[in-house]
């Protein structure tokens, strides 16, 4: 009697072998983009289409190889079959997933099959079938509890995190009779067959709404500093920015024109000193450096009191259409430089003889910017620029991902308003990404002119305003309110007199949040909301409203803007008016 053996296994997938990955998953390439193949190990869906502009280039590359090699076969077979639910093999699995995964859901779970791979690994785990109930326990609390360096518990991860952790255990059960290389004891069983979320005590939010409103005393000033700037500075910031791709035309070190000098040539003294000579006769003061290549030549040995030492003596040397200044040359131009210097002076070269505007607080007038640097004046556009988007999402309760699907020319011709006489429509288009097909759904937000009036400007100060081009493209909000909040408190906001914004939390969600309350409780508000938020189900807008206050007590909560505000900003948040 004869038994046949089963064939030796070769590496290679016995599901997946030679597979291409886009064309598993259904997502389009463009022309001659490289198409992943099942067997790399990196699979970069860099080119894919429909991928929203949120999805990061560093997400869309998944790279494999951060797991050992002796599962990383299992990770790829299982990413697949999660990206392609309808595969002949992985549609007949009882527990398996039965609509595709984003992308991005898909990154998420290799990013934590990659920790718990090298845990195992850490643990000296040969085999997924040595993992038992008490080792899947021990990873959820290995993800679950922050440690210090002693290996004291100081805290807790979030909820998130630990179903992660808990999913990516369910996910080598459920899928387990797909894996050729190694799969898990067909007996395992953790939590006693329990979903990550119930393993992870995810609230379920029928007791309060995770997202909490921005708070009043947070958002009265930061609405209002991010309106004063976007009416008041963001015409200034529009002439400031053509004034800086402007001079980088003609005073970068690269730009076209100049003449390569290096310290072997000749002194050009004719050429320097005539500039010189246009800068005493126009009565201009000669350009400064910026503060940290002041540093650098104060290392390299200049002496803090030379007057020459925050001369910018390459922009001077650019002005006479030379490619730099170098140091060889500077005894002979010694004199001549500081003989102009004495007649005219340094200063910054941005924002001299700045228009006045009114402070914020109406108390005075006051030039709308100091000097600037080159480095200060590309800050302080994208501090006007931040204030836009701020506007923008707290007016219009826009999603993230919805606020980066901007483009240039995405605000449509006013139209009169269909109920009241003389008031006019404002629209802008974008896409709905959240819960949508790849590619996202064109739509579009009915916005008060504040919003309007925010996308014109972003259009204005974008660097390159082709029609159809990403109007903010990608953008980190939290970086960005951080770096506005410490610019409305620092001496620059409060020389415009405006008032200083409290520390605290604030996001995207938040300020959605914080309009679809105020929203929510007036007269057919909720319905108002579900249509403008764009929610799927009227539940979920009476989730943002509140209804057990609602119900309750028949008033709504207090929200930022919900109290007397002066200059009007109540009227900003009034979307019925």
């Amino acid at each position: 009697m004869s038994t046949a053996l089963a064939p030796a296994f070769d590496g290679r997938s016995a599901i997946f072998a030679g597979a291409d990955v886009c064309d598993e998953a259904g997502l389009a390439l463009s022309d001659n983009a490289d198409r992943p193949a099942f067997e790399d190990d990196i699979w970069d869906f860099t080119h894919v289409i429909g991928l929203p502009t949120q999805l990061s280039p560093s997400v869309r590359r998944f790279d494999f190889t951060l797991i050992t090699a002796r599962w990383r076969l299992v990770a790829k077979e299982l990413v697949l079959a999660m990206l392609a639910p309808r595969h002949r093999t992985v549609a007949p699995l009882p527990r398996a997933f039965r609509n595709p995964l984003h992308v991005t859901s898909c990154r998420s779970r290799l990013d934590e099959l990659v920790r718990f791979f090298n845990w195992l690994s850490d643990r000296a785990t040969s085999s997924l079938q040595q993992i038992t109930t008490r080792d899947c326990e021990a990873y959820l609390a290995h993800r679950r509890y922050v440690l210090d360096a002693d290996g004291a518990v100081i805290g807790e991860n979030s909820h998130a995190t630990r179903r992660s952790a808990a999913q990516v255990v369910v996910d080598l059960v459920n899928y387990r009779d797909l894996f050729t290389a190694d799969r898990v004891p067909a007996e395992l069983r953790p939590w006693g067959g329990a979903t990550a979320s119930a393993v992870a005590e995810m609230p379920s939010g029928r007791d309060e709404n995770k997202t909490q409103p921005v708070a009043d005393d947070i958002m009265q000033p930061m609405l209002a500093a991010a309106l004063y700037l976007m009416s008041t500075l963001g015409p200034h910031a529009v002439d400031l920015a053509h004034k800086i791709r402007e001079s980088d035309l003609h005073s970068a070190r690269r730009a076209q024109g100049l003449r390569r000098v290096g310290p072997k040539n000749r002194v050009p003294v004719r050429e320097l000193s005539e500039i010189l000579a246009e800068y005493t006769r126009t009565c201009t003061a000669l350009p400064m450096l910026e503060d940290h290549y002041i540093s650098k030549r104060l290392e390299k040995g200049w002496a803090e009191d030379d007057p020459l030492l925050p001369v910018a003596m390459g922009t001077l040397a650019r002005r006479a259409g030379l490619s730099q200044f170098c140091h060889p040359w500077l005894p002979a131009m010694r004199s001549v430089l500081e003989d102009a210097l004495a007649q005219v002076g340094v200063e910054r070269p941005f924002g001299r003889d700045a228009d006045l505007v009114t402070a914020a607080d109406g108390a005075s007038s006051v030039p709308w910017t100091l000097p600037v640097s080159r480095l200060q004046a590309v800050a302080l556009v994208g501090i006007v620029r931040t204030a836009a988007i701020i506007t923008t999402a707290a007016i219009s309760g826009m999603r993230a991902s919805e606020l980066m699907e901007l483009r240039i020319g995405c605000r449509r011709p006013p139209g009169a308003g269909e109920s009241v006489p003389g008031l006019s429509r404002y629209r802008i288009a974008s896409k709905i990404v959240k819960g949508q097909p790849l590619g996202g759904t064109d739509d579009e937000w009915v916005v008060i002119e504040p919003v309007y009036r925010a996308i014109e400007l972003l259009e204005q100060l974008h660097d390159a305003p082709a029609e159809g081009a990403l109007l903010i493209g990608r953008f980190s909000f939290n970086v960005r309110f951080k770096r506005f909040k410490n610019w409305a408190n620092s001496e620059a906001g409060r020389r415009l007199g405006l008032a200083p914004i409290p520390e605290g939390p604030v996001n995207l969600r938040m300020l959605r949040r914080t309009l679809s309350l105020e929203m929510a409780y007036r007269p057919g508000g909720v319905l108002a909301t579900k249509i403008h938020m764009k929610h799927i189900a009227v539940a979920t807008t009476e989730g943002y409203a509140d209804p057990r206050e609602l119900h309750q007590t028949g008033e709504k909560p207090q929200v930022a803007c919900s109290r007397r505000e002066p200059d009007g900003l109540r009227h900003y948040y009034d979307l019925t008016s």
